[in-house]
Order: C-alpha cells, then structure tokens, then sequence
C-alpha cells in the first residue's frame, strides 16, 4: 500500500482472520442487516411524484428559456434515480436477483440511458479491489490518471492533462453524463454484456423517448440547450457524490492483500454531515460501513457508523472522516500532487 496509514499492527483477531466476522456479528445483532422496505416505498414514491411535477412545469412553459430550469432540477432528480439504481444493483431493495435486474434495468437504462449490466460490472469490480491500481476500474489511467506512477507512464491527453488535474478536475465532471452514454453504446455494441439485446432496446427507447418529449415542447435550439445543461449538471452531480469517497485515500498495486476489513476501510473516507448530506450523497457518505456491508439499506448505514468506527478503534484500524468541502480539498490536493512529475519536467 501506498500510505503509511496502512502499517497497522496486526491484531490477534485480525491473525485468525476474524476481525470482519466479529464486526458483522456486531452488525447483525443490532438488526442493521435487515430490508427497510417502507423506506424505499415512500423514496420511490417522492421520486415519482417529483417526476411527475417537472414534467407538469414543462408542458405548462412550452417553448421557454426557463425550461432551463427545470433541466437544473432534472439533473438533480437524474442523480437521484441512479442513487436508486446503486441501491438495487447491491440488492439493497429486493432479496433476489430477478426483481433488482428488472428494476435496474428499468432506472438505468430506460429512465437514465446508461447500460445498468455494464455498470454494475463495474462497480462489482471496484467493490471486490477498492483503490487498487490494477484491479479497480474506478483508478484505471484514462482522461485523468490516479498515482504518479500512473502520471510518469501516461501519454496522449491524459500526460496532458495531468500537470493541471488537480485544477480541473471539478470541470470535467461535466462530461461524466456523456461519458456513461458512450460507455452504455460501446457495451451493447459488442459481445459479452449480459441482456445484451434487452439493454440495446431499452437505450434506443430512452433515446428517442428523451429527444421527442424536448421536441415536443421547445424549440430545436431550447432542446438543445436543454440536453446541454441536464447532461453537464448531472454528470457533475454524479462526480460530486463519488469523488470524495475514495479519491485521496491510499492506494494499492500488485501483491497488496490485506484482509477484508483493512481493505475497505483504510482506502474509503466517510463524509460527516447531517440528513441533508444523507439525502444529497444518496448514504454514500457513509462509504466505509458500505464498502463493508454493501447490501445495507441506506438507512441503516448512519446507525452502523458508531458501531464501526469504534471497532476500528478497539482493533487500532484508521477510520478517516472528513467534511463535505475538506473530502473534496484532499481530493484534489491528491489530484494535483499526482500531476507533480509531469509539472517538475
């Protein structure tokens, strides 16, 4: 590991490999483990009335520039249907796998246009190896690289634009809608993605759904501008929410193993704050108690926070918490102290 916050002393528990196992006794015994389907009953159902109100206000503007507004808001919604999304992926909702890939389906590629199977492979992947150089798709060198040895070996724009990342970072989480509408293309275009044909079909609807309803009501150009600014401020919205999870935090590459506890603990930070926080972050705020119990219910993870961080004191485990503006500060230090190489030459 690449932090010196991961040279912790072995406990004897965590010798016998079974710190995790007591924490998740821990867990269960408090009944934090268990499905809160009133909870996403009354969350679906705020969404859907919130959908059905935005769709009122912009029939009643017609062809407006306020519509503009209302893409503001639709982004913020967009946001939050993908929250929805993340939940079902980590069967959060539902104990099956049949009513979660439906209704990811549903949310994912219907509602939002990006593929749900493609993604959630993904974020499967990043779960299973958090922060790990090699093994996460989330630190894989692209646009943006993560480590300087990432920065040292880059080339095209990405060694371009690594001196300055750190700067704009926050910029160019405006292409994050644009780019899981690619990445949805580029999965259904080859072989391998699973539903591959239903997942095709329901983007092509989305698409052609998203475009008439905008043509329907506005003219071209409000359209236009309309799909400029839903799709730049929910990609930013969805950057916002995930960046301060793990950026910053230690890194791993090759032989790095350490137990399960330690490896999602020491690469994740929580971000402290109140029920707006909660509501905003979607609970991803609480990224370390999610990264170890994954199929927890949203609301369960704020009342499993004690719980765990205190075990992590009780076996000499960092457990790093930062406000909403200081995750993003060390976030972008990191980002920028990436980029130190290529700036020194």
């Amino acid at each position: 590991m690449s932090n010196s916050a991961h040279a912790q002393t072995p406990s004897t528990r965590e010798r016998k490999g079974s710190d995790f196992t007591e924490l998740s006794r821990r867990i269960k015994a408090a009944g934090l483990l268990e499905r809160q389907p009133a909870y996403y009953a009354v969350r679906v159902s705020l969404l859907a009335l919130v959908s059905a109100g935005l769709i009122a206000t912009s029939m009643t503007l017609g062809a407006s520039w306020w519509q503009l507004a209302v893409a503001a808001v639709l982004a913020i919604l967009s946001g939050q249907f993908a929250l929805l999304a993340h939940d079902l992926a980590h069967r959060q909702i539902f104990r099956t796998g049949r009513p979660s890939q439906f209704c990811g389906l549903i949310v994912g590629n219907l509602l939002l246009g990006m593929s749900y199977g493609w993604w959630m492979d993904k974020h499967t992947r990043h779960h299973a190896n958090p922060n790990h150089e090699e093994l996460d798709p989330d630190v894989a060198p692209d646009l943006l690289v993560w480590s300087q040895n990432q920065a040292r070996n880059s080339t095209g724009i990405a060694r371009r634009l690594a001196p300055l990342q750190g700067r704009l970072f926050l910029p160019l989480l405006t292409l994050e809608g644009l780019n899981l509408h690619a990445s949805a293309v580029r999965a259904v275009s080859k072989p391998g993605l699973k539903n591959r044909g239903t997942e095709a079909a329901l983007l092509v609807a989305h698409a052609v759904a998203y475009a008439g309803a905008l043509l329907l009501v506005m003219s071209p150009a409000q359209a236009l501008a309309f799909a400029i600014v839903h799709k730049a401020l929910w990609g930013f919205y969805l950057g916002a929410i995930f960046a301060p999870n793990h950026k910053g935090m230690p890194t791993m590459t090759g032989d790095d193993k350490p137990d399960f506890l330690r490896k999602q603990v020491l690469t994740s930070r929580n971000v402290t704050g109140g029920v707006l926080v909660d509501v905003a972050l979607g609970g991803l705020n609480h990224q370390i108690e999610h990264h170890l119990f994954p199929s927890m219910a949203t609301p369960q993870l704020r009342k499993a926070r004690p719980i765990v961080k205190a075990y992590c004191a009780e076996i000499g485990v960092d457990y790093a918490e930062a406000s909403l503006v200081k995750s993003y500060a060390e976030a972008l230090r990191h980002l920028h102290h990436v980029g130190a190489p290529l700036r020194d030459s």
